[in-house]
């Protein structure tokens, strides 16, 4: 799957609109689940015990990751946007 991912090779490019993100969107969770399901139960259940015990507040630590980058990547498109929009004023005066 990582193969998939960084490869340069994609079954639907993603210069076509909305259908080339589509399928990485379709395969990386399909390959995400295989690979849980070739993990063996026993091997799964240990690992997780030991996460939980380790970050006992994984999922909040989790989240919380999630929000901050999703407030970078924010912060950084509105700056485009602003540069953008200003270019263009610029431009037109």
């Amino acid at each position: 799957m990582i193969v998939y991912v960084l490869s340069p090779i994609d079954l639907v490019p993603e210069s076509l609109p909305v259908i080339g993100l589509i399928d990485d969107a379709i395969m990386i969770p399909l390959g995400v689940g295989l690979a849980m399901r070739l993990i063996p139960r026993e091997i799964m259940a240990e690992h997780r015990t030991m996460a939980l015990r380790r970050f006992p507040a994984g999922r909040m630590r989790f989240w919380r990751g999630c929000l901050i980058v999703a407030g970078i990547w924010l912060l950084l498109t509105a700056l485009v946007v602003f540069i953008a929009v200003e270019l263009l004023r610029r431009a037109r005066s």
